[in-house]
């Protein structure tokens, strides 16, 4: 379901998807090629969530902001499935592992990598392309060229996955 909120209507690129049961509101941007995955909830009703291109955002995510602080999401990343995130930013490239939380003013660089189940905390920095895992999130280690093929491998299968659903959708 797509909602208005106030003056705010969500702009969804014509090429993106969304799965039935997702549900977004608001001050939502979402660009070329992204797929919003089932029952997920974006709300852009306190301040903005602009989400790049080949994105992907997996099953029961949660998407949400605090007054004047907003969701930023670049270009071919991966949230995983059951993620929250709220008034961060998630920089080109990332993936964020599954059931991971990652709270406000925190931000992940570019092609970083957070473990499953990780939280990071409000105004933790992850560093670009470094893998960080726990609750709270520590850097483990830099990513591999193996972690890398994979995470592109992914954004890859869900542009393409997405566009088949859009294709059977109509």
């Amino acid at each position: 379901m797509i909602y208005p909120y106030k003056d705010k209507q969500p702009a969804i690129a014509e090429s993106a998807f969304v799965a039935d049961y997702a549900t977004i509101t608001g001050d939502v941007v979402i660009g070329e090629q992204s797929t919003i995955w089932y029952n997920t909830v974006i709300r852009g009703d306190v301040a903005p969530t602009i989400i790049g291109s080949k994105v992907n955002i997996q099953d029961n995510s949660v998407l949400h902001q605090s007054p004047n602080n907003p969701l930023v999401i670049e270009d071919e990343v991966t949230i995983g499935h059951q993620v929250i995130l709220h008034s961060c930013k998630i920089r080109k490239g990332a993936l964020i592992g599954m059931g991971s939380i990652i709270l406000d003013n925190a931000e992940i660089g570019e092609g970083a990598f957070i473990g499953a189940g990780s939280l990071v905390p409000p105004g933790k920095v992850i560093p670009p392309n470094k893998m960080a895992f726990g609750r709270p999130a520590k850097v483990v280690r830099d990513i591999t060229d193996e972690d890398r093929k994979d995470m592109e491998r992914i954004v890859r299968e869900y542009a393409e996955k997405g566009q088949y659903y859009k294709s059977i959708q109509q």
